[in-house]
């Protein structure tokens, strides 16, 4: 496969180029993640494209989250997609949830990235100027993190719950394979599937994934998505190890900013969570394997495997020696199989696919995610690594969605804004690869 670039590029020429990416997914106050697949403002990504503005428009890159924000419930619960606008070319669009919002919504949420993310916002620019923006949203942000914990927390472990694929952000992952078969697709009925019309088929979710992903927007949407009685009563409930080790992090974060606005009763409350987490996060350690893995809650087993996911213990600052060794020796074997780390499945998995999706493709938000909490946890040989795999990735194949980590070929939507984001915020500073 032909590298995106025809020639070698300069760390220059892709600033530009990321920064056009950013701007021309730009839609004033929010960014799309790619104009022809995703049309509208997701969660996560738009947290990842705040880092990207924060570059070069600070402003700009604290409106990305004070937009996300504008449609949060009243509950804290926060949706992972909000439909600003009318766009024909996704499905399932907003008339498919049927949330009854203002703005339209989605019924499900996604990982907690945003409180991490203005933590840098904050730590990046004027304190004095941001902080009536930072008072604004930190209540905000405390009332997603409780929701997770009321709502989402069953097990009162920190361990937070997903009722469907999408949630974690790693879609059609094989950890929810066997939990995925107890969900009833005879009455999903027929419809359209819009992204196999952008992309090949080949590199995306297979037509049972998505038949299992409708019905279950069908279950919330007929539960008039009361989200306590989905968490108790959906055919898939799973205790997810990405989004936990995420939202333990993004509570270590905001407790910062809890400590940076004098907020002392609430720096006392996430102090609570984070050791709560730090203790129940034990629960998804799967000694067969060596890893922490996402577990089903309904039958309680162990997905038992290996994931990019059970890397993020390191990001959410989980501290065991011996459980780290096990996952370093996880990464050397794995960095012995694939060419660019870090591949989204274990490559010695058989259900490895290297271009399809979140069964084997390398994801740059996620490699910085990883990257990043290697080095802050003394282990800067593989974060160091990590990163340069990434820029690698990027200067020879393009801002791709993802990457396939054994011939470094860009799949996905093209221009992707999360993928810009990080080459401006982490993957150029990267030195040159050790091989």
């Amino acid at each position: 496969m032909p590298a995106r670039y025809s020639k070698p590029v300069t760390v220059e020429e892709l600033d530009h180029r990321a920064r056009a990416i950013l701007l021309r997914n730009d839609r004033g106050t929010y960014t799309v993640p790619n104009g022809r697949v995703y049309p509208f403002q997701w969660n996560w990504d738009s947290a990842f494209a705040s880092l990207g503005f924060a570059a070069f428009d600070l402003d700009r890159a604290w409106r990305e989250i004070e937009s996300l924000f504008e449609g949060q419930w009243e509950d804290g619960f926060l949706p992972h997609i909000i439909f600003w606008k009318d766009d024909a070319g996704y499905f399932p669009g907003p008339a498919v949830w049927a949330t009854g919002r203002t703005p339209r919504t989605s019924g499900i949420t996604q990982p907690p990235v945003a409180a991490s993310t203005v933590r840098t916002l904050w730590e990046r620019g004027d304190q004095a100027r941001f902080r009536p923006r930072l008072e604004k949203l930190f209540p905000k942000l405390l009332a997603w993190h409780r929701w997770f914990g009321g709502v989402r927390g069953p097990l009162d472990r920190g361990l937070v719950l997903i009722v469907h694929p999408w949630e974690s952000g790693r879609d059609n992952s094989p950890e929810w394979d066997a939990p995925s078969q107890a969900i009833d697709v005879s009455h999903v009925g027929a419809y359209e599937r819009l992204d196999t019309s952008h992309l090949d088929q080949s590199v995306r979710p297979t037509k049972l994934d998505y038949d299992r992903y409708v019905a279950l927007v069908q279950y919330g949407r007929g539960l008039g998505w009361n989200h306590p009685r989905i968490g108790r009563e959906s055919p898939f409930r799973v205790i997810d190890v990405g989004t936990t080790m995420i939202l333990l992090r993004a509570n270590r974060d905001l407790l910062v900013l809890a400590e940076a606005l004098g907020r002392d009763e609430h720096v006392e409350e996430l102090k609570r969570s984070v050791a709560q987490a730090e203790d129940g996060v034990s629960w998804l350690w799967d000694e067969r394997v060596g890893a922490y893995c996402s577990r089903d809650l309904i039958t309680g087993q162990s997905s038992g495997i290996v994931t990019s996911a059970a890397f993020l213990s390191f990001y959410a600052g989980v501290r065991r020696d011996d459980r780290s060794r096990r996952l370093l020796e996880h990464l050397e074997r794995i960095a012995s199989r694939a060419k660019y780390l870090v591949p989204s499945l274990d490559p010695d998995d058989p259900r490895f696919d290297s271009i399809r999706y979140w069964r084997g493709p390398v994801w740059a938000v996620v490699n910085h995610l990883i990257g990043s909490g290697l080095n802050a946890s003394g282990h800067a040989h593989w974060g160091e690594r990590i990163r340069t795999d990434t820029r690698r990735l990027i200067e020879q194949a393009g801002m791709y969605e993802y990457f396939c980590p054994r011939t470094g070929r860009g799949i996905g939507g093209d221009d992707f804004s999360w993928t810009a984001a990080m080459w401006l915020h982490w993957a150029r500073d990267a030195g040159p690869r050790e091989d």
